[in-house]
Order: C-alpha cells, then sequence, then structure tokens
C-alpha cells in the first residue's frame, strides 16, 4: 500500500464533453488521507483469503430468487430452479459490428462462472496468480476487506487517488490519448474487433503500464474496481449544493432512474472492454454502476485503510 496524503480537489467534470450526466456537476470535496492498495487484488490475494476462512462467494451460491425480485417489476414470474443455478456474466464477443445500445450482445450469464473459474467449467485461474480476481460481487469485495483488516475506498477516495496529484488531466497518466501505452483497454472497433495494441486480449497481470503519479497501477483500464458508495444518478448535484463536502461518503440509498428496481454500488477506472466508440470510462470522472450481489469478468477491487487501521494493524 502506499499514503496518499489527501486534500482538496473538484470531483466530477463540467467541461468534458465526453462526460455523462451522473459525472457533473464538479464539486469541491476534501477527503482526509488514506492508504491505498497499489494494485488490485490479485487471484493469489484472494486465493489466501478464502483457504484461510472457506468463504463461498455470491457467484457460486444457488441465485436467492426472494432477493433476486425485489431487483424486478413486480408481478415478474419465477423462472424454474434450473435457471437460478449458481453462475455469473461473461464477455462474449459477437463476430460481427453491432449497434451499442444493448449489453446483451456482448455478454452471456454462465453458469459455474466464477473466481476461480472466470469464463465458466474448464477454465481457471492457474498461471494468472497475478492477475486482478473477477466474477466477484460487492458483498464478496466486502468480505475480503474485513478479513484483510481493509474496507474498500469511497468513491471520492478512488477519485483522488487517481488523480495521482494532477489537477486537470483527463486520465490517470495525463492528457495523453495512445491509451493503449498507458492502460489495458480495448483497441480496435468495440466490440467485435481487438486490435491488440497494448498487447492484451482481454485482463493483464496487475502492475503491466506504469503507475499514476502516487504510485498507484491500473486506476485506468484491466478491471472496474468496486467503491463503499451507494449509486444515485443525482449525487452530484446534492454534493454541489452543499459546498465544499468532506470525506463524503455516498448516498444514502441508490437510484438509477435506467434501472429504478435495483439498488447499485459504484464501480471506476474502466476496463479492458473501454473504447472511446462506446464508454470511455478510464477517463477519471468516469463512473458505473452494478448491482452489489453482481460478477463479471472484467470487474474487481483494492483496498484503502485509514491511518488508524494501518497502526491497528502493523
Amino acid at each position: 500500500m502506499v499514503w496518499i496524503a489527501g486534500g482538496d480537489f473538484m470531483m466530477g467534470t463540467d467541461g468534458d464533453p465526453q462526460a455523462r450526466t451522473d459525472e457533473r456537476p464538479a464539486h469541491e470535496v476534501r477527503v482526509d488521507g488514506f492508504y491505498m492498495d497499489v494494485h488490485e487484488v490479485t487471484n493469489a490475494e484472494f486465493a489466501a483469503f478464502v483457504k484461510a476462512t472457506g468463504y463461498v462467494t455470491t457467484a457460486e451460491k444457488p441465485i436467492d430468487w426472494d432477493e433476486l425480485s425485489k431487483q424486478l417489476p413486480p408481478g415478474t414470474p419465477r423462472p424454474p430452479d434450473s435457471v437460478l443455478l449458481p453462475g455469473s456474466l461473461v464477455f462474449d464477443p459477437p463476430p460481427y459490428a453491432v449497434q451499442l445500445n444493448n449489453v446483451g450482445q456482448w455478454w452471456k450469464w454462465v453458469r459455474g462462472a466464477d473466481w476461480k473459474h472466470p469464463l465458466g467449467p474448464g477454465s481457471s485461474i492457474t498461471g494468472k496468480e497475478d492477475f486482478p480476481v473477477v466474477q466477484v460481487s460487492w458483498d464478496d469485495a466486502v468480505a475480503y476487506c474485513h478479513w484483510a483488516g481493509k474496507r474498500l475506498p469511497t468513491e471520492a477516495e478512488w477519485e483522488f487517488a487517481a488523480r495521482g496529484g494532477m489537477k486537470d488531466a483527463k486520465y490517470p497518466w495525463g492528457n495523453d490519448t495512445a491509451y493503449y501505452k498507458h492502460a489495458n483497454t480495448w483497441d480496435g472497433h468495440f466490440p467485435d474487433k481487438n486490435s491488440l495494441l497494448d498487447g492484451h486480449e482481454l485482463m493483464a497481470p496487475v502492475k503491466s503500464y506504469a503507475p499514476n503519479g502516487y504510485g498507484l497501477y491500473d486506476m485506468a483500464g484491466n478491471v472496474w474496481e468496486w467503491c463503499s458508495d451507494w449509486y444515485r444518478n443525482d449525487f452530484y448535484t446534492t454534493c454541489k449544493k452543499q459546498g465544499k463536502v468532506s470525506n463524503p461518503q455516498g448516498p444514502a440509498d441508490s437510484y438509477d432512474p435506467e434501472e429504478p428496481y435495483i439498488q447499485k454500488r459504484v464501480n471506476r477506472g474502466g476496463s479492458f472492454l473501454c473504447n472511446d466508440s462506446y464508454c470511455s470510462s478510464y477517463r477519471i470522472t468516469a463512473r458505473m454502476k452494478t448491482s452489489p450481489d453482481t460478477g463479471l469478468e472484467h470487474c474487481g477491487f483494492r483496498c484503502v485503510m485509514t491511518k488508524e487501521m494501518w497502526e491497528k494493524n502493523k
């Protein structure tokens, strides 16, 4: 971990034409100092946690219909039990160009996909011990943090750290748009043709690219990272009205008008699937939101500690 001294910064953006509405308005935030993992939690680190605790991840458990039904419109019929089996979401690129308005064209539900088998049965993390752990839910990430004596970063801490001490940079490395030099992203035509300019078709080992100004690796690209905050599309507007906000913890509850029945947590940093034609989410201010029980092939996490937590764990 590295110590990040904290300070004042403008969170979000007003001037980026690629920004989505939930990245606005820019608002003044202060964060206290904290320690942060220099890279995403790896398969090896997560395996040590599972070995020590016997923890079973969300993707390894049968789906709880009573919980899932809360995320669906009232009256949605229960599917057969054969559908409610353990699994997770795996990237499945189409062989041809598609419209980018339906993520179902490149994601599929795979039974048996989990952190040990990120692409489904027959896949493995053997030889990929230094890759980020994926197919972990928010709940799984929180469980790991508790075991390690750490916690997930707030969204404000995450963005402050991603800036690496820079004030107006668009990306964790600055403003250079030759993304393949700096991060693991989708090079080529998304989602059907990857030119592999960055040398990686999907995930890359942690620390494959140069760190930002705080010594943090992969704050853009590779895998999305869970934050502690609930997601609300209008939260930045609320913060702006309050003036400078100190150590914001996020909203008290979640609301996404695109999927109003689903409670969501914030993800940050983009992934190996990010491309300018689709989301440009390797930008520092870019946000994603996901239900906390969801596992994805391109989503992992890193941890933080306060100074008090650090002293306690020494």
